[in-house]
């Protein structure tokens, strides 16, 4: 359970529908399935065996497993590879959080009630983005908070709150929900989502959607492997998995039908960007009756699902600290909170940082990682470990899972990246005649050679994310 409250946080809820937005609805949708299914759930598997398996901090998880299938133990760098990428994120995360909290007591004070788009487009982009200190406060009250909750031990009671929480969320998410269905612009909220506008799938749509599903499973950043040596042995990893990743894909969907066609009704941009659930969820419970109750307790859920997310982010790097140096686990705690609290600080005050720390994080990092997992596991920890580990599949499931995991989710991985960077291109328009229109296609000479169209990466930086705000 705390493995699920992992994955379900500000990436569902919060991230998922303003990138969508950001990308073209539903083709970015699409393709964001297909990464979860081909992609993010062979790494999933992986990362919570090696977990289990290591029963111990991600790198000397990484360590053993790497010993007793005769390997380098330089694959530990996988685990270290996740915590820098967990601590990226961790550091705009927490900033995310702290609008979550604030947006808690606006709503509790009664902000929203009756407010319309441009009431809430000005508390977000100028009450809140215009106050640097008040950020700061908030950023660091949530780290503060996090700090403390780790200095403890993170699976003290985390299990039995997430029970709890979960299902008021999905509950809460509902409620609007509802309201989105009837008051929004449901319809074209609807064909946003789901219709597929195959010109606005490119590689770095792509790259930016496999991003997303590594960050909402919270996959390459070592988080999964700290939860899975928690696992106990009667547990099954695949099941586990199955269920993370239809619980945290469902409420990422649920989120964008409920956020979409509010943002229509009002004549909101679906590019906005980050701000657009804090643009969105305001309008539907500052006009329905009640809704200062509801808007405020879906806050306190959604700071509660980011705390637990947060938890698994900061985790793996102050269980290494603290199992690997002479420093208590506190002290640890304190010292990584310390490393976050700055950069998060860097966001809010240096144009840019909340952007390429988001980009690098997820869109290099996390794919990184997970294919690092996912050759350790294809191809190089012994077959009748990962055997052992996942003993409840079936012989064909196994190795479903076995030769998705070797090939397919690798060669994916590694096509996005090359596409996306540069380093391969391909003729975009002539691939959608092709893929809309293949009759028009001319058929090349029977003695002909077709080779795939290549072009060299073009001079100069590389192009940067849009600002945050």
């Amino acid at each position: 359970m705390a493995a699920t409250g992992s994955a379900v946080g500000l990436g569902n809820v919060w991230k998922f529908p303003y990138v969508a937005g950001e990308n073209g609805g539903g083709a970015f949708v699409l393709i964001y399935l297909l990464c979860i299914a081909v992609v993010g759930l062979p790494i999933l598997i992986g990362e919570i065996m090696l977990g289990r398996h290591g029963a111990s901090n991600p790198f000397s998880a990484m360590i053993k497993s790497a010993r007793e299938s005769d390997a380098s133990k330089l694959w530990a760098g996988t685990a270290i590879l996740g915590i820098v990428a967990g601590l990226i994120i961790m550091s705009f995360y927490s900033l995310v959080a702290g609008w979550v909290l604030d947006y808690t007591v606006a709503m509790a004070n009664g902000q929203f009630t009756g407010a319309d788009a441009a009431v809430v487009d000005n508390y977000f982009n100028n009450v809140l983005l215009g106050d640097q200190k008040l950020q700061l406060a908030w950023h660091s009250a949530f780290t503060l908070i996090t700090v403390a909750v780790l200095a403890g031990g993170v699976i003290k009671g985390l299990g039995n709150s997430i029970k709890i929480m979960m299902p008021l969320l999905f509950v809460l998410l509902l409620v609007s929900f509802f309201y989105s269905l009837n008051q929004g612009d449901f319809a074209r909220g609807l064909h946003f989502m789901f219709d597929a506008d195959f010109s606005k799938i490119n590689a770095e749509t792509v790259l930016i959607a496999m991003g997303q599903a590594f960050f909402t499973l919270s996959l390459g950043m070592s988080a999964m492997m700290a939860y899975g040596s928690y696992m106990p042995k009667s547990a099954s990893i695949a099941r586990t998995a199955i269920v993370i990743c239809i619980l945290d894909t469902g409420i990422a969907i649920l989120a964008g039908l409920t956020i979409f066609p509010i943002v229509f009704a009002h004549g909101i941009e679906p590019s906005q960007g980050p701000g657009l659930m804090f643009l969105s969820i305001p309008l539907a419970f500052g006009n329905m009756p009640g809704g200062e109750i509801f808007g405020t307790l879906f806050f306190v859920l959604i700071a509660i699902a980011a705390w637990s997310s947060a938890i698994s982010l900061v985790e793996p790097a102050v269980a290494w600290l603290s199992e690997n140096t002479r420093l208590n686990r506190p002290v640890s705690a304190a010292i990584v909170g310390s490393i976050v609290w700055a950069g998060g600080t860097a966001c809010i005050y240096v144009d840019g940082v909340f952007d390429q720390f988001d980009y690098i994080a997820s869109n290099v990092l996390l794919p990184l990682g997970g294919l690092l997992i996912a050759i350790f596991c294809g191809w190089i920890m012994k077959r009748k470990i990962a055997k052992r580990e996942l003993g409840d599949l079936s012989f064909n499931q196994f190795n479903l899972w076995y030769a998705t995991t070797r090939v397919f989710t690798p060669v994916g991985v590694i096509a996005v990246l090359l596409f996306s960077t540069g380093i391969v291109k391909f003729n975009h328009d002539e691939a959608l005649d092709l893929i809309e229109s293949p009759a028009n296609i001319e058929a090349p000479a029977a003695d002909a050679v077709v080779a795939p169209k290549l072009e060299a990466p073009a001079a100069g930086p590389a192009s940067q994310p849009q600002a945050a705000q």
